[in-house]
């Protein structure tokens, strides 16, 4: 890991990126695959002896959207997912594109390589009619399973019947699913990630409020109990040009990562109106997003990390006109409970990493089966003489094991805090060290909400950021705004930057040592 800056818009590189940053301090100019998996064998078809043959729903855009060669969409696939490194977290709900792979599918595969080695029994699929005839307004297949050239993805029968029962709204109409690709084309990515997986399709007719609300509720009744996710298919952004594209995904894609179903109305409905040329809509399927936001946090969810972002034109080259993508994972965060035995551990091998690099600028190899150590978190490690600060350096990202992340940023904050020239060994006796473990950042749209002592942020605008951890403002006795007036000055910024125009993220550190 290295130090990176910020040379794209806030979400896309929040999104797009493992950042390192130093903020362990009061502003000063500063800079700032863990497992492939091994993918199952193919399946050919799931046998299920109830299944009316006249209910299979034949793949319609095999061969032409994705491979129609079983051999070769296995390949496709699982190249696809293993080029991807998961984070933290476990999916109560998911958004993930839709359009033909060698445009979307790697969009789509960081989300549902998030699925891989987690127990699902169900995922409830959820998109906008394409075509006509519309639902309507929800239509359920409710019988026998989808066919991809992987084989039969069977239906749940009784968690889609269950939904049927519902509601009059929500019917059991197979000429509406028939042509559609946006739930077909899901389909191989969770073949191959969760092989016994059933599945409940749903199209929704329009978007509309009495008709998210109705389907929400159907859901948060049948689902309790069982283990679903719930997956919204949805490309973003139609047909702008690629730089209009940024801006309105990136907006579209921060009033989602805010949590707030009505913001992600609000925004879209503004940006619809903002003039963009050839915009058509900024999310084709704005109602099956806005219902597994909510149904995923009526199950629990309380996080929502952005996955990865791109569009039609990375691929295609044709800045013109272009389709966005985007991949969104709505979770519940557990904060780590390290026991004393742990935290001394971690300590242990910041301080032993630091000996044997300063020494020979090798990284001492270390090898654990402790959960807790392994799994997937960002941290950041602060180096102090006396009360005097020596490095900082984090890792935001949630995408390595946490002794790999607390190796390597010990060694970066030792030598790659541009403040400090490198630390050498005779001064390594007298260094403290401190580890901070972070939470997942959460997008703040009310500065309200920031607890001095309990959060740290992160800001970005006009391409700066700074970041501050939760200890600093109690260590130099700021309150709210003399926080957020520096965490300004430290991106290098006017001080009242946080309150027009900058993008404000909060989170919290499980922090350990800075004792000799």
């Amino acid at each position: 890991m290295k130090p990176e800056t910020c040379n794209r818009k806030p979400l896309l590189t929040m999104t797009l990126i493992a950042l390192l940053l130093s903020a362990c301090a009061a502003p000063t100019a500063a800079p700032t695959t863990e497992a492939t998996g091994t993918m199952p064998p193919p399946s050919t078809a799931f046998p299920s002896p109830t299944m009316p043959p006249d209910r299979v729903r034949p793949a319609v855009v095999a061969g032409s959207w994705y491979p129609g060669d079983p051999g070769e969409l296995t390949a496709v696939v699982d190249e696809m997912l293993t080029a991807v490194e998961p984070v933290d977290g476990e999916p109560i709900g998911l958004i993930v594109p839709h359009a033909g792979y060698a445009f979307s599918g790697p969009v789509a595969a960081a989300g549902f390589r998030q699925l891989e080695g987690v127990q699902y029994n169900v995922a409830v699929i959820i998109a906008s009619d394409h075509q006509s005839p519309l639902s309507d307004p929800i239509s359920v297949w409710a019988e026998g399973g989808f066919e991809t050239p992987l084989g039969i993805v069977p239906v749940d029968v009784d968690l889609a019947q269950a939904l049927v029962a519902a509601d009059p709204r929500i019917t059991f109409d197979p000429a509406a699913h028939e042509g559609e690709h946006p739930i077909e084309i899901e389909l191989p990515f969770l073949q191959r990630v969760c092989p016994d997986c059933h599945i409940v399709p749903i199209l929704m007719g329009d978007g509309g409020e009495e008709t998210v609300q109705a389907l929400v509720n159907a859901l948060l009744e049948a689902l309790p109990g069982r283990r679903a996710v719930v997956i919204a298919s949805s490309d973003l952004s139609h047909y702008p040009r690629y730089e209009d594209a940024l801006v309105v995904d990136g907006a579209t894609l921060g009033a989602i990562e805010t949590g707030e179903p009505a913001r992600v109305r609000e925004t879209i409905e503004a940006l619809m109106g903002a003039g963009f040329p050839n915009l058509a809509t900024c999310a084709c399927g704005e109602g099956p997003i806005l219902v597994t936001m909510r149904v995923a946090q009526g199950l629990g969810a309380d996080t929502v990390t952005i996955l990865r972002y791109a569009n039609s034109g990375d691929v295609s080259g044709d800045h013109s006109q272009v389709v966005g993508y985007g991949a969104v994972m709505l979770w519940r965060y557990e904060p780590p409970d390290l026991m004393e035995t742990q935290r001394e551990e971690l300590l242990a091998l910041a301080r032993t990493t630091l000996k044997v690099y300063l020494e020979n600028k090798t990284i001492p190899p270390y090898e654990t089966d402790d959960p807790a150590l392994t799994r997937r978190s960002g941290a950041f490690v602060t180096l102090k003489e006396g009360s005097e600060l020596r490095g900082c350096i984090g890792h935001t990202r949630a995408d390595q094991p946490l002794y790999q992340v607390v190796q390597q940023t010990a060694v970066s904050a030792a030598t790659g805090d541009s403040r400090f020239p490198p630390l050498t060994p005779e001064e390594l006796a007298g260094v403290t060290v401190e580890i901070s473990v972070l939470s997942p950042f959460r997008r703040v749209t009310d500065v309200e909400q920031v607890q001095v002592g309990s959060h740290g942020l992160m800001v970005f605008k006009d391409g700066r950021q700074g970041l501050l951890l939760p200890q600093v403002p109690v260590e130099q006795g700021w309150g709210r705004m003399q926080f957020l007036d520096n965490l300004c000055l430290k991106a290098g910024l006017p001080e009242d930057c946080w309150r027009e125009g900058a993008t404000l993220y909060a989170f919290t550190a499980v922090v350990f040592g800075g004792e000799q």
